[in-house]
């Protein structure tokens, strides 16, 4: 069975950091791009982030970039983002999820990203 637990969310003022990690299990998650999304009361599911099995390849959407870094640890079965210089519109549950899965993974609860001051 496909798990995925991610973790590592809070309440952070505007300008701070968090780091987000997403577990991963009963799949072979080297073989798996990765991404990261955001979803927010009233608003559309938002893709944040791909990175490719290795971590060669990596987008972001453009609202991020530069602000947040995806990585991953094949060896241990770990999704990371990391955010910096996050901003109120940043708030959101988070979630990881394989590509084409994103929809699934809203039965999950994520990791609830508040930014406020």
């Amino acid at each position: 069975e496909v798990q995925l637990v991610e973790s590592g969310g809070g309440l952070v003022q505007p300008g701070g950091s968090l780091r987000l990690s997403c577990e991963a299990s009963g799949f072979d998650f080297g073989m798996y791009n990765m991404e990261w999304y955001r979803s927010t009361p009233g608003k559309e599911l938002e893709w944040i982030t791909r990175i490719s099995r290795n971590g060669d390849n990596i987008q972001y959407r453009p609202s991020v970039k530069g602000r947040f870094t995806v990585s991953r640890d094949n060896g241990k079965s770990m999704l990371y983002l990391q955010l910096n210089n996050v901003r109120p519109e940043d708030t959101g549950v988070y979630r990881c999820s394989r590509p084409g899965e994103e929809y699934q993974a809203l039965v999950r609860r994520g990791t609830q990203v508040t930014v406020s001051s």
